[in-house]
């Protein structure tokens, strides 16, 4: 059945508007090659997409020719600003956008262990307030919340959940009654899997799995270029998966006895120093991720370096391989599953690994399943969830605004 005219105007806009948030700013000619539109309609639609205030007119092509046809129009990045948040157990990371997602502003404060709920929550949504302010982005159009946690499918409430502090779901309630904006949340590593996929190890990958390694362990499952939460949106949560190596099970209370007790990043700490691996950790940064990267560091250094004895080498390949063996437990029993085809190690300390640690992990993988599952190494580390959660921001402003 033919679509009416207003249907294919909004069809065509949004083809345009596509085109020009992937390639950036275009002519009117180059609109029309790329669309298949006549010129008359590519005319039509710059004019609607100039009035409505998403597209000007940023320069000119190389082109001797004067006149229309030679304008670069481009998407009006103004025309909404948006913001992410990542919300950690003892901090809080914020980063302003632009409707482009160019970053404009970002700040990051430590919120105490100590801190009451209702402070915790002032000190996290001024400092989002203070951000915005700073990067001339008042109002906010859509903010993307990352957090620890479940993420109720239905609602896209935060959960409560045992373990984690109280003033991560009441921000999200905070923000949604003080900013005339659009706040979404969702599970950090559900953000960082996105962000990887379309920025990082997982690009041009529908299937993939993504194994959370930092203070804690997680994982987000994406099939058929779908991310899939599960029931109730507990799908990933590897911290609880009973595994060999542990002296006990799991429970309903805690994760102790499952594979969080392999590959979280007190028991990758208390690993290290079995092998006499130290490192001091950065500013909110997990010890695990220290020590992976000293052990890399060290497992790589040629004689002569300077970086340590041969023994000290040693030591370090031998972390580095014992933490293998851990991590291709929890991965073999995900591929077994779901055969993803590849395995991304995200968060700091797999980023820390880098393709040392993840090649360790595919070859113990190669051993143990007949399935063939590439591992890599996250590229974008800790801030994949800050990235993801601002590519959800963006899409949620982007789909309001592009559709008439």
């Amino acid at each position: 059945m033919a679509a009416s005219p207003s249907t294919a105007r909004a069809i065509n806009d949004r083809l345009a508007l596509g085109l020009l948030q992937r390639e950036g700013p275009l002519t009117a000619g180059q609109l029309k090659t790329m669309t298949g539109l006549s010129r008359p309609t590519v005319a039509d639609l710059v004019e609607r997409l100039q009035d409505s205030g998403l597209v000007r007119v940023v320069g000119e092509a190389g082109d001797r020719r004067r006149g229309p046809n030679a304008r670069l129009y481009g998407i009006a990045a103004d025309r909404a600003h948006l913001a992410a948040l990542d919300v950690r157990t003892g901090s809080v990371s914020v980063v302003v956008a632009d409707l482009l997602g160019e970053t404009l502003a970002e700040a990051t404060a430590p919120i105490g262990g100590e801190t009451a709920t209702e402070a915790a929550v002032e000190q996290a949504a001024a400092l989002l307030e203070r951000t915005a302010r700073q990067a001339g982005a008042v109002p906010l159009h859509s903010v993307g919340i990352g957090a620890p946690g479940l993420v109720d499918p239905v609602s896209g409430e935060l959960r409560e959940t045992t373990g984690l502090p109280a003033w991560h779901r009441r921000l999200v309630a905070a923000l949604q009654e003080r900013l005339p904006a659009t706040v979404l949340v969702e599970n950090e590593t559900n953000l960082a899997a996105l962000a990887e996929q379309r920025l990082g190890a997982a690009r041009g990958h529908d299937t993939f799995v993504l194994l959370w390694l930092g203070h804690g362990v997680g994982a987000a499952v994406v099939l058929d270029g779908r991310l899939r939460k599960g029931a109730s949106g507990g799908a990933g949560e590897i911290g609880f998966l009973p595994v060999p190596g542990t002296s006990r099970l799991p429970s309903a209370a805690g994760c102790e006895g499952g594979f969080h007790s392999l590959a979280g990043s007190a028991a990758v700490a208390q690993l290290a120093a079995g092998y006499g691996v130290s490192a001091a950790a950065g500013p909110q940064e997990p010890p695990a991720a220290a020590l992976v990267r000293a052990a890399v560091a060290r497992a790589q250094a040629g004689a002569g370096s300077g970086s340590g004895s041969g023994s000290e080498r040693q030591d370090a390949g031998a972390f580095l391989d014992a933490l293998a063996d851990r991590l291709a437990i929890g991965a073999a029993a995900v591929g077994a599953v779901l055969d993803p085809g590849r395995i991304v190690l995200a968060g700091e300390t797999g980023h820390a690994g880098g393709d040392t640690l993840a090649a360790r992990v595919e070859d113990r993988l190669a051993l143990m399943s007949p399935l063939r599952t590439e591992v890599r190494a996250g590229t974008l580390g800790g801030a994949a969830v800050l990235r993801g959660a601002l590519l959800t921001a963006r899409e949620a402003a982007q789909d309001e605004l592009f559709t008439p």
